[in-house]
């Protein structure tokens, strides 16, 4: 009964949600599980195409990564990269991708996409230069407003830094303190309030279950 209880609440919630982000001009798709996340992966991008990731745990678990490493698309895999040179050649690649794919860090209820990142690369990708973007994001991202999608960017933090085996403080701490490290990855906040310039440019599938952080 928890379950079905909590199945029901999630998708009344993606509902929502998915309005919202279709009035601001993104295509929105709502799946129940990772796997039918990445059939909606494979429907969407057609063989051949060229493509490129950001870095996101929830690509990875949902076994989307595995998939476009497996010959059917051109893939710019970023984590084939040896050295730091090549891996910011292969991120500066991803900008001419048709498609282009990561996550999101939250999403309000009034359909605004929360976006951090260390380097850059990823939020400038998902902003301006692939010619279609993927956001594949699990409903534990959903937020009711701006300010609790800073919220919940500031606890995630020190676990992805962790996750990273990264030397900032908050691996020490367990909590964001807007450190000055140089390995810090909370470099670049950015909102994206609206995708009425090129509508459909970004689409976003929604999963009913908890993955990522």
């Amino acid at each position: 009964m928890r379950k079905e209880l909590f199945q029901w609440k999630y998708q009344a919630l993606a509902s929502r949600v998915a309005d919202s982000l279709s009035k601001k001009g993104h295509e929105v798709f709502i799946v129940q599980s990772a796997r039918e996340a990445l059939k909606k992966v494979d429907e969407i991008i057609p063989e051949g195409a060229s493509v490129a990731v950001g870095g996101s745990l929830t690509i990875g678990e949902s076994g989307i990564l595995e998939h476009l490493r497996s010959g059917k698309y051109k893939f710019i895999d970023r984590y084939a990269a040896k050295t730091r040179e090549e891996k910011e050649k292969l991120e500066k690649e991803a900008f001419f991708a048709d498609y282009y794919l990561c996550s999101a860090n939250a999403i309000t209820e009034d359909g605004e996409i929360a976006l951090l990142d260390g380097n850059g690369n990823r939020v400038a990708a998902v902003i301006y230069g692939p010619k279609n973007v993927i956001l594949v994001v699990s409903v534990n991202k959903i937020v009711r407003n701006l300010p609790e999608a800073r919220e919940r960017i500031r606890y995630i933090s020190p676990m992805n830094s962790k996750r990273l085996n990264l030397s900032t403080p908050c691996v020490q701490t367990g909590m964001c303190i807007d450190c000055a490290s140089y390995q810090r990855i909370c470099n670049y906040y950015v909102i994206i309030e609206s995708g009425h310039r090129s509508p459909g440019r970004i689409k976003i599938i929604l999963i009913l279950e908890e993955l990522g952080l």
